[in-house]
């Protein structure tokens, strides 16, 4: 029987992953970054290709992703919530990029992040992640500019 205990420290435990992946990217740590991902993760991104299988491949698209990074920033999260059922669990927030280097283009927007994760062997690992932007439906770009604080 799972007590609301039980669900209380599983949320605890998945926001400590969603902490120390945030702070490996922001370190540019791979391994790091790689630690908490599944082996059969699939990840939908902002950027092609339209979904990336496995965590072999998902360490390639990081390993070419974090050099395009700003070379020191840090992220703020809003708005996270987990909830938890059992070994499977899912997450969302809102994600920004901070730091001194203001026009550097990662900078110049929120995310959306969902992230399925599943409890195997005691340990919380990601097995599905999906990050995005809104777009315009009648020019069909990314709206980039947008601020979640703003919102209703």
């Amino acid at each position: 029987m799972i007590t609301e205990n039980m669900r209380t420290q599983d949320k605890v435990e998945i926001q400590q992953l969603i902490t120390e992946q945030q702070s490996a990217i922001c370190t540019k740590d791979l391994d790091g970054i790689m630690a908490f991902y599944a082996s059969e993760v699939i990840l939908f991104d902002l950027k092609p290709p339209f979904q990336t299988k496995g965590k072999d491949a998902i360490y390639r698209l990081w390993e070419v992703c974090l050099p395009c990074f700003p070379d020191s920033f840090e992220m703020e999260t809003r708005d996270l919530n987990i909830i938890v059922n059992g070994d499977l669990a899912f997450a969302h927030w809102l994600l920004h990029f901070t730091g001194t280097e203001k026009d550097h283009p990662a900078m110049q927007m929120w995310m959306r992040t969902t992230a399925v994760y599943q409890k195997n062997y005691g340990k919380w690992q990601i097995v599905h992640e999906h990050v995005s932007v809104p777009f315009n439906p009648e020019t069909s770009e990314a709206v980039l500019t947008l601020d979640p604080s703003l919102d209703s």
